[in-house]
C-alpha cells in the first residue's frame, strides 16, 4: 500500500507542467495574468512575513504554501452557455445552487438556468485592511458555499476565511483562519470546515515549512469548539507509516485535503470506523480517503488504489461510496476523469461514468458529484465550467455551461466549483425578496 501511495503522490507533480502550459497559453487574459507560475505549479506572489528567525527563502516558501489555489478561468469556452440540455421527463426537477470562480458570490438557478436569487460579499468588504491580498485569486471567489433553508449562506474564501451572510447578502459573522475547500453543517447546527496553516513543523521537516490541514468545528455563530490536526491524527494512528517519504512532494503541501464529510452512521454495521460523528476526508496528494474519529483524534480507516487525485466522496444510503476520480481513467484527456461508485469493504465497483472520444469528460482539478433521489447523478466538471446530469446508463438529461466568460474574446470559461441540486421541497419563499 505504501508503494501505491508514494507513487500517487509522485504522480501529482505531473500537473505542474500542464498548469504552466495553461497559464502561458492564456497569459494575455486579465484574470490569468495575476498568477505566477513557479516550479511546483501555480502560486501567488509572495507576501511579506515577519519573523527575524526566518530566512528570505523561508518567508517565500511560507507565502507560497499559504497562497495555493486555482485559476478562475483556465479553459477555452464553448460557444453555447446556460442550460443546453434539459429532458423534463428524465431529469430530477429542482433548483440549482451554484458557486463559480468568476466572483465572490453564489447563485440560485432554476432548471432552465434562470437566475432566481444571488448572494455576493467580496473579500475586502469583510477584511478591508487586507488590501495586500486583493490580487490573490483565493480572495476573488467563494470556493464552496452552504445554503441554509432560511436563505443564509456559509462561504469559504479559499485558504483565507469563512463568512456567513443572510439572504440579502448582509454579513452575519466572519472568521479568518485559513479555511479552505469544504464546509458542512451537522443536524445540531455545528459547522465542520477544513482549515490550514503554513508553518514549520520541525519533527516533520526541519528545513522546510509545510502546509498543515485541520478539521475545525465551529458553533452556529462561528466560535471555535475544536480543531483537529489531520497530520497528528495520522501520527497517532496505526496508519502513520503512510506518511513516510511524502512530505517533500508538491513543495510541502502534504495532504491537500479537499473534502470533508460528517458521517451519519451509514456503513457502521460493516465498517465501525464509519460511526456517526466521525469524519471522512479526501487527501488529494496521497490519492487517499481516510476516516478520522473526532473523539480519539485518530485515523481509523483508509482506502486507495482505484482513483488518482480524487475529490468529493459521498456516502450513499445504499452503503456504497461515490467520488470524483480526476485522473484515474488513463492518459487520454477525453476519458481521464471518472465518477466511481464502489463498495468500501470489498472495493468492488458498483457503477462508473466515464467520457468517450466523442463526449469528453475531464477536470484536472476540482469536481463534485451528487446522487439524486431519482437515481440520476449530477456531476460538476469544474475546469470546463460544466455541470450535467446523467441517468444510470450514462445518458445526459440536463447540462449547464457557465455563462461567466473572460478574455479579450470571451475565450475563457470560469471554473464551476459546484452545482448542488436542491430537493423539490427545499424552502425558497425568501428568494422572491431580492
Amino acid at each position: 500500500m505504501l508503494t501505491v501511495l508514494i507513487a500517487a503522490a509522485l504522480l501529482a507533480t505531473a500537473v505542474c507542467a500542464a498548469n504552466a502550459q495553461v497559464s502561458d497559453r492564456f497569459a494575455n487574459d486579465p484574470r490569468a495574468s495575476t498568477v505566477d507560475v513557479g516550479p511546483d505549479g501555480r502560486w501567488r506572489n509572495a507576501r511579506n512575513q515577519s519573523g527575524p528567525e526566518l530566512s528570505e527563502e523561508d518567508r517565500e516558501e511560507l507565502e507560497r504554501l499559504r497562497s495555493i489555489g486555482y485559476l478562475s478561468g483556465t479553459n477555452p469556452a464553448p460557444s453555447s452557455s446556460g442550460v443546453t440540455v434539459y429532458d423534463e421527463r428524465e431529469a430530477y426537477r429542482g433548483l440549482n445552487f451554484v458557486t463559480s470562480g468568476h466572483a465572490a458570490g453564489a447563485q440560485l438557478l432554476d432548471m432552465e438556468g434562470e437566475l432566481l436569487h444571488e448572494w455576493s460579499y467580496p473579500y475586502l468588504t469583510v477584511w478591508p485592511d487586507s488590501t495586500h491580498l486583493a490580487e490573490d485569486e483565493g480572495t476573488q471567489y467563494w470556493r464552496v458555499a452552504h445554503l441554509y433553508p432560511n436563505g443564509d449562506v456559509l462561504a469559504v474564501f479559499e485558504g483565507f476565511g469563512i463568512i456567513k451572510v443572510d439572504r440579502d447578502s448582509r454579513l452575519i459573522w466572519a472568521r479568518h483562519d485559513g479555511e479552505h475547500h469544504d464546509v458542512t453543517v451537522g443536524d445540531d447546527g455545528r459547522i465542520y470546515v477544513l482549515s490550514r496553516k503554513a508553518h514549520f513543523v520541525r519533527r516533520v521537516s526541519p528545513v522546510r515549512p509545510i502546509l498543515e490541514d485541520f478539521v475545525t468545528v465551529l458553533d452556529e455563530n462561528g466560535n471555535e469548539l475544536a480543531k483537529l490536526s489531520v497530520l497528528e491524527a495520522f501520527e497517532r494512528s496505526r496508519f502513520a507509516s503512510v506518511l513516510k517519504g511524502v512530505f517533500f512532494q508538491k513543495g510541502g503541501d502534504v495532504f491537500h485535503t479537499n473534502a470533508l464529510v460528517l458521517l451519519d452512521g451509514t456503513l457502521s454495521d460493516r465498517l465501525p470506523a464509519f460511526k456517526a460523528g466521525n469524519v471522512l476526508v479526501s487527501l488529494r496528494q496521497l490519492s487517499l480517503l481516510a476516516v478520522i474519529d473526532m473523539e480519539t483524534e485518530s485515523v481509523e480507516w483508509i482506502s486507495n488504489g482505484m482513483w488518482v487525485e480524487q475529490h468529493h466522496p459521498v456516502v450513499l444510503p445504499t452503503g456504497t461510496l461515490l467520488l470524483f476520480d480526476n485522473k484515474g481513467g488513463g492518459k487520454s484527456y477525453a476519458t481521464r476523469s471518472r465518477i466511481i461508485e464502489f463498495d468500501p469493504v470489498t472495493l468492488e465497483r458498483a457503477w462508473m461514468y466515464q467520457g468517450t472520444n466523442t463526449n469528453h469528460f475531464h477536470s484536472e482539478m476540482c469536481g463534485t458529484v451528487q446522487r439524486l433521489p431519482n437515481g440520476n447523478t449530477l456531476i460538476t466538471e469544474s475546469d470546463y465550467g460544466r455541470a450535467f446530469e446523467v441517468t444510470p446508463d450514462g445518458t445526459t438529461v440536463w447540462e449547464y455551461l457557465n455563462t461567466e466568460r473572460a478574455g479579450n474574446r470571451d475565450e475563457l470559461i470560469a471554473t464551476l466549483f459546484e452545482v448542488v441540486r436542491l430537493p423539490v421541497d427545499f424552502p425558497t419563499d425568501w428568494a422572491a425578496r431580492q
